[in-house]
This record gives structure tokens, C-alpha cells and sequence, in this order.
């Protein structure tokens, strides 16, 4: 029965009201000599929908009479009449056809490459290694051979560990792990130095193997060897030695900055006038080539690539440029204020270098303030633990 059902949907069908007394009477009849109705929907006793071909919709008018029915068409439908309906609209339907023929062959090739897992490297330097090795918007998908352009790439690179490439849709999605740079790693049995690699004074030094060369108190800076790598016994002589210790010393970390107490900024006014472009592919198309009406404004650039569904990109983007109204303006500072500006940001630029916040021993604030301008210097003193190693070189 579905079967059927769905051959008279290919075939098409009518969608009939049936009216009467004996509606019932009309259904057996129908049942009877092989008149397939389905979807019936009973409205009353007397009131019946079902749906028929139309075949069999010319062997209804005896039934009908014989059961007094009235019987009406109340709509067409399946394929035959779609098309028909559509029959008089040609150019419609060739331009249909033209867009979906279109699409069939632009889903063959990358209209869009997105990078994930970049934190260092750019994505334009991304793009740009992986268009030398063939895989750029417009490329045809057939003829990428994304294993050769993963081993072209990480054999170019030494900044990128790993990378897969997926191919979805017009979508071309790069994945990528950045190599984490390494220090140089010293082997236990090499001769080594701890020097060095910050400027203060040492307050705890613990040479556990090697020789002290520092005391607390003693001003260092990058460079000075701390604890060097040997050592002299009264019978041995002097043995170099891998050296190891702890040295602990208090850093300097300071940020100076001026700031005028009288300046002028663009303030934006909340008008704003927005110009598109089209671009396809290389080509672009101005939907505008007037200047903007505003004298001072500021200019915002959105590119927003037209997709189908989610990975289906077409190789059309909408480039829409904001101008932004913006007026010049007098601002004037007292000098607590801009005090307050220059130390709230000069203490989280400090912050942002420091690994450990709660080593800070103390902090000093120093300011000069003139007639048009104050300086801000803002010095932490921090304890931590300094020190590299590096290798003796005879």
C-alpha cells in the first residue's frame, strides 16, 4: 500500500471532498472495485477528504450517483501538476536548474581555508606556505593531496609539530600544533657554570655542587657567573665539576610613562554610514564609490564569506566598510587622575611580567609632575630565583 501510495504522489493525485447521506456506502463501493483512497479524513457523518488519482477519479461519477454524493475537487497535487503548473514559468525553471548546476560544480573545489590551533603563527603565514604548496581558494579538491602537503609543510616549518588537513564541503579546515620552544638541555655529565640571566642583589645562595663564587649582599648581573663548575681539593687539585644550586636574589622590575593633562581625542558621535562590496573570487564589484559624507570618522572593515550550510562556501564574500562620525575633543586631566591612569596601567603591564605576584617585597611609586604633564615610574622589588646553566667550553 505505501508503495502505491507513493507511485500515485510520482504519478500525481487529487485531493477530493465527498458530500452526503451515504458516505460510508461510497468508501465500500469504492473498496470494492480496487479504488485506492488513502488519507481519508471524516469532517462529519456526512462529510468526508481522501485522496485519489486521477485515473481513478473518472470511475467516481456512477458511484457517486448511485450513492447521491457530491463530489469535488479541492486541489492537485503530486509531480505531473508541479510541473505543469510551472510549465508557463520556462525561463524560471531554466534558471533554476542553472543555479543548482552551478552549485554541483562548485562544490568541487576550496572556496574558504580555516586554520585552527595557531597561537604564535599568523594566519595569513599560514596561508601563505600552504598556497605554495597548492592548497589556495579556488583549488579543485580532486587534485589536493593533503598527505604531501602536510610533510611539504612540517619539513619547511620547524614551528609546527603536527598538522591534518579535513576537507568538508567547499571548506578546507587546517589544524595545526605549535612546536613549544625547548631550552637547551645540559647532560649530567657535561661541565657547566650556573650564571646569571637577571640584574640584582643575591640573598641565599646554596652551591649543592660546584663553587660559590657569590655571597648575599653581592650586586649581579646577566652574565656573572654565580656558581662556577669546578672544584678544589687539597689533594685532587681543581675537578670540574656539573654544577648545582639554589640562588635566590631581589629583582628590579620598573615601567615609566608620561602622560599630557590637556589632550585631544576623537570622540565618535554614534553616526555612522555603512558601503558594501562584492567580491567574487578576484573580482570586486562597489555597491558604492561615493567618499563618506563625514569629515573625521573612523573605518571599520567586516569580510563575511556567503555559505549554503555550515561548510558549503561560496566564492563570494560581502566586504561591508563602517565609517564611524567622530569629532575632535578637549580633555583635561587633574594631576591625581592622571596618576591614577598611569598607575593602574603601568601596574598591569608589571603584572603581566611577573610569574609569581605574591613574591613581591615591595613597590615604590615615583612621579614628577610639571605645568602640561606628569611622569609616572612605578618600581617592584621582587625575591625569586635566578640562575641559568651553561656549558664549559674548553
Amino acid at each position: 500500500m505505501p508503495i502505491k501510495i507513493f507511485w500515485n504522489y510520482i504519478c500525481g493525485y487529487v485531493k477530493i471532498s465527498v458530500e452526503g447521506y451515504f458516505v460510508e456506502r461510497f468508501i465500500n463501493i469504492c473498496r470494492n472495485k480496487n479504488i485506492l483512497l488513502w488519507n481519508i479524513k471524516s469532517k462529519k457523518s456526512t462529510y468526508l477528504y481522501a485522496n485519489i488519482s486521477p485515473k481513478d477519479f473518472r470511475k467516481l461519477k456512477e458511484i457517486a450517483q448511485k450513492t447521491k454524493c457530491r463530489i469535488k475537487i479541492e486541489s492537485k497535487n503530486g509531480l505531473p501538476f508541479i510541473l505543469h503548473r510551472y510549465q508557463k514559468r520556462k525561463i524560471f525553471v531554466i534558471f533554476l536548474l542553472l543555479i543548482i548546476s552551478t552549485i554541483f560544480i562548485l562544490s568541487n573545489f576550496i572556496w574558504n581555508i580555516e586554520i585552527i590551533g595557531n597561537n604564535n603563527i599568523s594566519k595569513q603565514e599560514i596561508i601563505s606556505t600552504l598556497e605554495e604548496n597548492n592548497l589556495k581558494i579556488g583549488t579543485l579538491k580532486p587534485s589536493l593531496q593533503t598527505k604531501n602537503i602536510i610533510n611539504n609543510v612540517r619539513l619547511k616549518r620547524d614551528d609546527i609539530a603536527w598538522m591534518g588537513i579535513k576537507l568538508i564541503g567547499t571548506n578546507a579546515i587546517v589544524e595545526i600544533v605549535e612546536t613549544e620552544p625547548k631550552p637547551e638541555i645540559i647532560n649530567e655529565e657535561d661541565y657547566c657554570n650556573i650564571i646569571s640571566d637577571k640584574m640584582g642583589v643575591i640573598t641565599k645562595i646554596n652551591a649543592a655542587n660546584g663553587t660559590a663564587l657569590v655571597q648575599p649582599g653581592d650586586i649581579v648581573k646577566p652574565g656573572d657567573i654565580l656558581v662556577g663548575g669546578w672544584m678544589e681539593g687539597k689533594y685532587t687539585g681543581t675537578r670540574y665539576v656539573h654544577s648545582n644550586g639554589e640562588i635566590q636574589a631581589r629583582v628590579w622590575y620598573s615601567k615609566k610613562e608620561k602622560m599630557e593633562l590637556i589632550q585631544e581625542q576623537n570622540i565618535q558621535t554614534g553616526e555612522e554610514e555603512k558601503k558594501y562590496k562584492i567580491c567574487i573570487n578576484n573580482f570586486a564589484i562597489n555597491l558604492s564609490k561615493r567618499l563618506p559624507k563625514f569629515e573625521n570618522y573612523d573605518t571599520i572593515n567586516e569580510n563575511k564569506k556567503l555559505k549554503i550550510f555550515s561548510n558549503f562556501y561560496l566564492p563570494i564574500e560581502l566586504q561591508t566598510t563602517i565609517y564611524k562620525e567622530t569629532q575632535k575633543e578637549k580633555i583635561e586631566y587633574t594631576n591625581k587622575q592622571a596618576k591614577q591612569i598611569l598607575i593602574a596601567k603601568l601596574e598591569e603591564e608589571l603584572g603581566n611580567e611577573i610569574e609569581k605576584k605574591e613574591n613581591i617585597v615591595n613597590k615604590q611609586i615615583n612621579y614628577t609632575e610639571e605645568a602640561t604633564y606628569i611622569e609616572v615610574e612605578v618600581i617592584y622589588e621582587v625575591l625569586e630565583n635566578i640562575g641559568t646553566k651553561e656549558k664549559i667550553l674548553f
